[in-house]
């Protein structure tokens, strides 16, 4: 019970990050032909409008890993009071906001790449406390 609450904020922001990622990749295999045809439309003016398919894919990988690296790294937390694996999880989460980032910037989508912006001031953050 100790390191539950040693570590109750780096667990808080660990579980954003899992129910970011996690629904994101959920939504993703739920309707795979929905988020592609609606991404296809949205990138069809930019040098990503041939690799939709493989770009979302591969979006998807790294959310789920995110994802589950920050499970795992709660359960360390908890257990070990070992933040390596949640470490890992928001560092990932933060790559996978750039990969995002990008996209939207190259999509002249705005608006887009403002929101991505606040969630990566949330999972930068949960990288300061895991390395300190």
């Amino acid at each position: 019970m100790h390191n539950l609450t040693t570590n109750i904020t780096e667990i808080l922001l660990l579980l954003f990050l899992i129910i970011t990622f996690g629904q994101s990749g959920y939504d993703k295999i739920a309707d795979w032909k929905g988020n592609v045809s609606w991404l296809k439309e949205h990138f069809a003016n930019t040098i990503f409008k041939n690799l939709v398919p493989l770009s979302v894919f591969a979006i998807l990988v790294i959310e789920l890993i995110a994802a589950v690296l920050c499970i795992w790294g709660i359960v360390e937390l908890i257990s070990n009071n070992d933040p390596d694996y949640a470490l890992w999880g928001a560092v990932i989460s933060c790559i996978a906001l750039l990969a995002l980032l990008f996209g939207q910037r190259v999509a002249k989508d705005y608006d887009g790449a403002r929101t991505i912006a606040i969630y990566f001031m949330v999972a930068i953050f949960t990288v300061y406390m895991l390395s300190k």
